[in-house]
């Protein structure tokens, strides 16, 4: 089998806005551990608040974002988005390689035209 490559990703992850801050600490708090149990490490988590959503997803309106940057070997992201996918309080995720942790990030606002 070849060797697992360590590689720096950037995870996207929206949580239920129906979640209790205390809930959505320790929804992150296990995504979190998840990746180090995997062998990887969290460099930084930044906490974006509660927006609307692009679109609707099953019913949702809105979530809370948050990014993640961490490091992890390249065989351990199937186990991890496995686990994401069984993780009920996460609406969506997306994990992309970044070659960089930035200093801070900011989204801008939805504009909608109605």
């Amino acid at each position: 089998m070849p060797k697992s490559r360590k590689h720096l990703y950037e995870g996207m992850y929206i949580l239920s806005a129906t979640l209790s801050e205390e809930a959505r600490k320790k929804a992150i708090e296990k995504i979190e551990s998840s990746i180090q149990h995997h062998a990887g490490e969290v460099h930084k988590t930044f906490e974006q608040g509660r927006k609307r959503l692009a679109y609707e997803i099953n019913g949702r309106k809105e979530g809370y974002y948050y990014v993640l940057y961490f490091t992890a070997g390249s065989s351990s992201m199937p186990e991890l988005w496995r686990e994401y996918q069984l993780n009920e309080d996460l609406i969506r995720f997306m994990t992309l390689r970044v070659d960089e942790v930035p200093e801070s990030i900011e989204f801008k606002a939805l504009v909608h035209s109605e």
